[in-house]
C-alpha cells in the first residue's frame, strides 16, 4: 500500500485552484457539474482510503471480528507503517460517517418539511403559489412536482418584468435539481474538509446557473439583475425553504455577471492559461486519487486474501 493509501487524503488540495477559477470563467452550468463531479470523486477516493486504513488498524484490536490471519506479523510486515495510522483512521472515519449522516438526516428532514408545506399550499396551474404575507420572500420547494413560493410582499417590491425573472430563477432551481448538486458537494466537504471551497463554489454557481436560465427565459438580463438585487435586499428566509435553495450568494458578483455578456458554455479551449493550468492540475489530482485508491485497494485485498485461511 505504502504512500498510495495516503495520497487521496491530500490530493483534494489540487482542486482548489479550479474551484475559484471555474466560477469566474466557466458557464455556471458547466462549473456546477464539473466541480460536483470532481469533488464527489475526490471525496469517495479519500473515504475509501480511510476505510482501508481502518481495516489495517482494526485487525490489531483485541476482540475484532476479522480473521486471525489478518493480524499475523507477516501480514503486518507486508503493510508497513500502517498500524498506527490505521488506528487513527478508525476515529477519523467514524467522524466522517457521523458528519455525513447528520447532513443526510438534515436534508431528509428538510425535504419532509417541504413536502408538508407543499400539501398545505393552494394548487396553482402555473406551479407558483403566491401567499398573502407582509414578509417578502421567494423560494423553491423541491418535490413531485416542485413549487415556487412567493409572498405578496415580495411581489409588491418588484416590477412586472422582475417578477417574471424571479419566478424563472426559482423554477430553474427546480428544473435543474440544484439541491442534488448542493447535497453532493456538502457530503464531499464533510468527508474531506479540503473540499470546503468546492462546496462554496458550487453554492455560488448554482445561483448563477439559475440567474442565466432566468435571463434566457425572459430575454432580459437587466430585469434579472434587478430582481436578484431587490430580492436579496428585501427577502427573509422562510423556515419552510430548503437552506440550499434559500441562499442568495454573493449578490454584487451575481449582478455584475448579469450585466456582462453571456458566459461561453464550452469547456474547451479554456478561456485563459490560468484556467487551463488549474484544470490540468485538478484533472491530474483527481486521476491520481482514483488510481491511488484503486492500487491501495487491490494491494490490501491481495494481502488479506493470502492471509485468510481457506
Amino acid at each position: 500500500m505504502g504512500v498510495f493509501v495516503y495520497l487521496p487524503l491530500v490530493l483534494p488540495l489540487t482542486a482548489l485552484p479550479i474551484a475559484r477559477l471555474a466560477e469566474q470563467h466557466l458557464h455556471p452550468c458547466s462549473a456546477t457539474r464539473l466541480l460536483a463531479a470532481v469533488g464527489t470523486t475526490l471525496a469517495l477516493c479519500s473515504t475509501v482510503c480511510l476505510a482501508l486504513l481502518m481495516v489495517v488498524g482494526t485487525a490489531q484490536l483485541p476482540g475484532n471480528p476479522l480473521p486471525d490471519g489478518w493480524s499475523d506479523p507477516e501480514v503486518r510486515a507486508a503493510v508497513p507503517y500502517e498500524e498506527k495510522a490505521g488506528i487513527v483512521a478508525i476515529g477519523v472515519l467514524a467522524a466522517v460517517v457521523v458528519a455525513c449522516g447528520s447532513a443526510v438526516h438534515h436534508h431528509v428532514r428538510q425535504r419532509v418539511r417541504a413536502a408538508r408545506a407543499l400539501r398545505s399550499l393552494p394548487e396553482q396551474p402555473s406551479g407558483v403559489a403566491v401567499l398573502s404575507d407582509p414578509e417578502p420572500y421567494a423560494y423553491a420547494l423541491p418535490g413531485s412536482p416542485g413549487r415556487v413560493v412567493v409572498s405578496t410582499a415580495m411581489m409588491e417590491c418588484l416590477t412586472a418584468r422582475e417578477r417574471r425573472a424571479l419566478v424563472a430563477h426559482e423554477r430553474a432551481h427546480l428544473t435543474a435539481r440544484h439541491h442534488r448538486y448542493l447535497l453532493a458537494t456538502q457530503l464531499a466537504a464533510r468527508a474531506n474538509p479540503f473540499l470546503l471551497p468546492l462546496r462554496t463554489a458550487v453554492a455560488y454557481s448554482t445561483e448563477r446557473w439559475a440567474d442565466e436560465a432566468a435571463a434566457q427565459a425572459t430575454g432580459d438580463r437587466r430585469a434579472v439583475a434587478g430582481a436578484v438585487g431587490k430580492a436579496a435586499l428585501f427577502a427573509h428566509r422562510s423556515p419552510d425553504a430548503l437552506p440550499a435553495l434559500a441562499a442568495v450568494g454573493p449578490i454584487p458578483r451575481r449582478v455584475a455577471a448579469l450585466l456582462d455578456p453571456v458566459p461561453p458554455t464550452r469547456l474547451w479551449p479554456p478561456s485563459s492559461a490560468h484556467v487551463a493550468f488549474a484544470g490540468l492540475v485538478a484533472t491530474v489530482g483527481t486521476t491520481m486519487s482514483a488510481l491511488s485508491s484503486l492500487n491501495a485497494t487491490v494491494t490490501l485485498v491481495r494481502i488479506l486474501h493470502a492471509a485468510t485461511p481457506l
